[in-house]
């Protein structure tokens, strides 16, 4: 049972997370890439509710089944591209900061393939999925599954 509705009990920060998570889509990533990290993080956090929402999204715009089911497993598949890689290698990182600090060599592998502003932006939409997970998961958000995943809509 869903604990609290957040966006009625702190409407105003609910807010600013929203605007957050509109200008980090706004930035230009790649739809699939977006998903792609949104899922990763998720998977990572245990957020259900955010995994089921992600990929659904992400079926809608064109992406696979099986190559989402695998997503866990990126590293021991060649199904991701090598911006992808480091997408999810920045995705994992930046979501586990518990498991040490990020290192120069792997800074430098996203960056060759995300220069600049590009990688600030990869950054933020991961804070904001990492900050809709840290939602999703404590107050318990209710998953809704409308149809199997990958059925004909």
């Amino acid at each position: 049972m869903e604990r609290m509705k957040v966006e009625e009990v702190a409407p105003e920060v609910y807010k600013a997370l929203i605007g957050l998570e509109m200008a980090a889509q706004a930035a230009g990533i790649d739809k699939t890439l977006l998903h792609l990290v949104k899922l990763r993080a998720s998977q990572i956090n245990s957020c259900a509710f955010c995994m089921a929402m992600h990929t659904k999204e992400a079926l809608r715009d064109g992406d696979y089944l099986e190559r989402l089911s695998l997503l866990g497993g990126w590293r021991e598949t060649d199904l991701f591209t090598p911006k992808e890689q480091a997408a999810l290698e920045w995705t994992e990182a930046v979501t586990n900061l518990n498991t040490g600090h990020i290192g120069d060599a792997l800074y430098e592998r996203v960056a060759a393939q995300f220069p600049g502003r590009e990688l600030a932006d990869l950054t933020l939409l991961v804070i904001a999925i990492n900050g809709w997970n840290r939602i999703a998961v404590p107050f318990r958000k209710k998953v809704v599954i409308s149809q199997k995943m990958g059925a004909a809509a």
